[in-house]
Order: structure tokens, then sequence, then C-alpha cells
């Protein structure tokens, strides 16, 4: 049997990661089986009604609003990382490559906050956007984009677009070239050689880069926060308003493990489909 003398010095550190992560979930859930007592920073006994209070109307929609923003955000960033993955892996240029790889990983290395700022100053109503408009002539007034749906979207993308554009890189990477060459040797022009072969083979980039983004943006706080300032609420914003505003740590760790759970159900069937997908794409391409 083979002795790895330095397995324990890399297992270690993520056992201790694995085991702070599940220490706070564990406190999160035992919190949000609590009653709140107003005034008071502790928490009362045994309870179940933080969870029927999620039923509300107004919570429905903080839930319904996340959807859509990880929708949102997953589909526009999948439009604007497949052309930049595609141009990267199908151009001669090394200039061009090092370029496009530059301007798609950039985000990657900025801070959530420092980003989020820098949109806040471009999005303004005396920002970049609005005074390039405004200096046009495109329009007589400044557009709102701040504390909008768009706005919110528009930041998000900012992030997570990087993260599809380099799985869908690895994923495109791995085509065999020759498939289009045969494709194209049969008749088929550019378009239908990327229809038919390059789009349904890379299919399973396309669902890991999505699903990455999803769960991304569902857990996004400081973005929502910040750039959608209190008129798009979503689950993580939703969670802090309760805990900070009125110190009802009960319901918002009740919100968090209903986020949690909301999570994984969601992710679960996007498994569910992708794994309906990916078979026909390759059978499809093949």
């Amino acid at each position: 049997m083979k002795v790895r003398p330095y397995l324990g010095w890399f297992v270690t550190p993520a056992g201790f990661v694995a085991f702070g992560f599940s220490a706070a979930l564990v406190a999160v859930l035992q919190f949000s089986f609590r009653a709140y007592i107003p005034g008071m920073l502790e928490p009362g006994g045994f309870t179940l009604s933080n969870f029927s209070e999620i039923v509300h109307p107004a919570y429905g929609r903080a839930f319904a609003r996340t959807l859509a923003l990880c929708f949102y955000t997953a589909l526009f960033s999948l439009i604007l990382a497949y052309p930049l993955a595609l141009a990267l892996l199908r151009t001669r240029s090394r200039f061009m490559r090092s370029t496009i790889l530059v301007i798609a990983v950039t985000p990657l290395f900025l801070g959530e906050i420092v980003r989020t700022y820098s949109w806040i100053i471009v999005l303004g109503n005396q920002g970049f956007v609005n005074s390039v408009l405004l200096g046009l002539g495109i329009v007589d007034k400044p557009v709102h984009l701040m504390f909008t749906t768009t706005g919110v979207v528009v930041a998000l993308v900012h992030f997570t677009m990087p993260i599809v554009f380099v799985m869908l890189t690895a994923a495109l990477a791995h085509i065999d070239r020759n498939l289009d060459k045969a494709a194209q040797s049969l008749g088929a022009g550019p378009i239908r050689t990327f229809l038919t072969v390059t789009l349904p083979l890379s299919v399973p980039g396309i669902v890991a880069g999505t699903t990455t983004a999803f769960a991304w943006t569902f857990s996004a706080f400081a973005t929502p926060q910040l750039i959608g300032g209190g008129q798009v609420t979503t689950i993580s914003t939703l969670v802090y308003q309760v805990g900070f505003a009125s110190f009802n740590f009960p319901f918002a760790a009740s919100l968090s493990l209903a986020g949690l759970v909301f999570t994984f159900l969601v992710l679960a069937l996007i498994g569910f489909i992708a794994q309906r997908i990916i078979p026909a794409g390759e059978t499809h391409a093949r």
C-alpha cells in the first residue's frame, strides 16, 4: 500500500472548513425553529410559526424575483460568453486570444464591493451611460437604471459572465475540429455546421455554466442591495432586512433555510432537464 505522507496536510484544512460550514448550518437550522421575542436578541422556545409566515405573498414575491434574476443573469451571461469562448478558440492571432482572455476574466479579479460601486457610477443618472446617451441626443432625460431590475441584472452579468466563459471554453476546446470539417465537406454551411455540430456538443458546457451562474446569482447580496437600493428585493436582501432591521434572527434563519432548500430544488430540476438534453444533443450531433 502506497503511503501518502502529505495527504493529511491537504485534507486537514479542508476538514476544518467543512466543519465550520457545518457548524454554521446547524446554527441557522436551530435558530429557524426558535421563537422571536420582540426587544430581545435571545430567541425563545421551539416553534414552527416561522415557516408558516414564509407563505406570505410579500416573501413569495421575493422568491419569484430572485428566481427571475437568476434566470436573466444566466441567460445573458450565456449569450455574451458563448461568442467570446468560440472566438478565443477559433482565432489564430495570439494577440486576439490574449485580448479576449484578459477582457473576459478581468471581472473575476475585482472585489464584489468595488465592482458594484463601479456600476453605481456607470448606471447613475449622471453616470457614464446616461452621459453618452444625452451627449449623442438619443434621450432627452436620464434613463433610470439605478434601483431597477435591469441595473441589477447588468451588474450581476458582469461577474457571472467570466465564469460561464471559462466553462464554455473548456467544453468547446474538447470538440474535435475535424467534425466541423466533415460537416462542411458534406455540404453544410457555417451556420448549419454550428447548429448541428458545435452547439449540440457544447451542451454540457452550457448546462454547467448556466447552472453555476444561476446558483451564484441566487446567493448574491451586495449587488442587489446596492444597485437595487431596497427596491429590488431578493432572498438574500430580505434575510438582511429581517435580521438586522428588526433583529428577528429566527425568522431570518428560516428564510435562509427556505432559500437553501429552494436552491437545491431548482438545481435538481435543472440537473434533471440537463440529463434529458445532453444525450439528445450528442445524439443529434452524431
